[in-house]
């Protein structure tokens, strides 16, 4: 019975892990037949740098997950499992790597159609702007209340909310 909730975490993170190599390998084998069986007239070295930029995303993210999610056990015979790995339900770094992975299956797959979505890709670069930017912004530029200026209407209200959670609170009861 012990370590039940680290089993249960290890189950979830292979069942996740085998779920994106599915995807990533089914992806993969359906670009190379469409695009290059069936299309292989306008199969250009764009396509095939295409193919080497997807599947190294592909590669970097998964194996980054592979590693963050990998279990350690004992050296004993028993095989003890000492740690689960990462948790890959709670989200954080694991949440933005499936998603490079999920953004990566439909610029590959999109980019059958038209090369114009391959501008997708930079959705990854400007979110991580946007991520950096705020936590920049949040440290050096607004992290504490001082120095801000409060209108007289939130004044007001504020000063009432003091007032009334400084008196003592009204206990009704009834009389018999």
């Amino acid at each position: 019975m012990a370590n039940q909730g680290a089993k249960k975490v290890v189950e979830k993170n292979k069942q996740r892990m085998e779920l994106l190599w599915r995807i990533i390998l089914g992806s993969n084998i359906f670009y190379i037949v469409v695009r290059m069986a069936i299309m292989y007239s306008s199969f250009t070295w764009k396509h095939w740098f295409g193919l080497v930029v997807t599947s190294a995303a592909y590669f970097l993210s998964y194996k980054q997950l592979a590693s963050m999610t990998k279990p350690e056990y004992s050296d004993s015979g028993e095989k003890e499992l000492l740690s689960a790995g990462y948790d890959m339900r709670t989200g954080g770094i694991s949440e933005y790597l499936e998603d490079v992975i999920y953004i990566t299956v439909f610029v590959q797959l999109a980019s059958i159609i038209s090369g114009k979505f391959w501008w997708t890709y930079l959705v990854i670069p400007a979110f991580g702007g946007y991520k950096i930017f705020g936590l920049l912004r949040g440290t050096f530029f607004g992290g504490g209340s001082e120095g801000e200026v409060e209108d007289e209407k939130s004044r007001k209200k504020r000063e009432k909310m003091e007032k009334k959670a400084s008196r003592g609170k009204m206990v009704k009861t009834r009389t018999r």
